[in-house]
């Protein structure tokens, strides 16, 4: 598939989507945000990734959100429409069977922001900023809020939702939004090591592993302790597990088949 704001490309089994709109702040619009969730699903169904990287264009803006001009007027109706898009881009990243890793660059505004804490692992320069400044123009970030308390708790999403406010990179590391700050020139080295690190394990486990970790995040404790009781069985009968134990009696590295 031809992207015209995007950049997708596969290296050493890591697909990197990278928002290619710098001059725009890389904003969202509808066109962006359905060729992310395209891009990734490309990712998804290809065997030869092992691991996603998003990252951005540009030194000032990792994603500065949606252009607000775009939602005047709307009917409830046609809202509904257009922001199926961020509902969508929210999915997806959980949805992708795959671990995935987002390069912040810069600002990440409003949806930007949602588009860099969807990701398991965010890595941040120093010069990122966060925030959700749309409520200062009667805008919820609703989409946002569906995975902010569950990152940073309750108390401190309602705090950012309510207030606006932005935050720097170090701040958004304290309080758990990113996984860690790195020096701006950095950032890409940072995650390309991370992306070839988490690339090496087995796919299989990887994609049973992380799936289960989402699915049983919203059980309660011994509905979680019972589903996951039944993933584990079923991830020591791969044939990974089996190379991995064989591998580590034997003194060498591990040769994983994907199942």
């Amino acid at each position: 598939m031809a992207y015209k704001n995007i950049l997708y490309e596969i290296e050493d089994g890591i697909a990197k989507v990278t928002l290619n709109i710098p001059e725009k702040m890389n904003r969202l619009t509808n066109e962006t945000m359905k060729e992310v969730v395209a891009a990734l699903n490309e990712a998804k169904i290809d065997d030869s990734v092992r691991v996603v990287v998003i990252g951005a264009a540009g030194d000032q803006a990792f994603c500065a959100g949606a252009n607000l001009a775009d939602f005047k007027g709307l009917s409830p109706v046609e809202s509904r429409k257009v922001f199926s898009a961020f509902a969508d881009l929210s999915r997806i990243f959980i949805n992708l069977g795959k671990p995935s890793i987002a390069a912040v660059n810069g600002l990440a505004l409003a949806g930007g922001f949602g588009l860099a804490l969807y990701p398991d692992i965010t890595i941040a320069s120093e010069n990122a900023k966060f925030g959700l400044p749309e409520i200062n123009v009667g805008v919820w970030s609703c989409m946002v809020s569906a995975s902010l308390p569950k990152l940073v708790g309750r108390k401190k999403a309602l705090e950012l939702l309510m207030t606006g406010d932005m935050i720097d990179a170090k701040e958004a590391e304290r309080i758990g939004l990113v996984n860690k700050v790195v020096a701006h020139d950095k950032l890409q080295e940072t995650v390309m090591n991370l992306a070839r690190k988490i690339s090496k394990k087995s796919p299989a486990v990887m994609n049973l592993g992380r799936n289960s970790y989402y699915t049983m995040l919203d059980m309660e404790y011994d509905k979680a302790i019972t589903y996951l009781l039944e993933i584990l069985a079923i991830i020591v009968s791969t044939e990974d597990c089996q190379e991995g134990v064989t591998a580590f009696t034997e003194k060498r590295k591990p040769v994983w088949k994907g199942r």
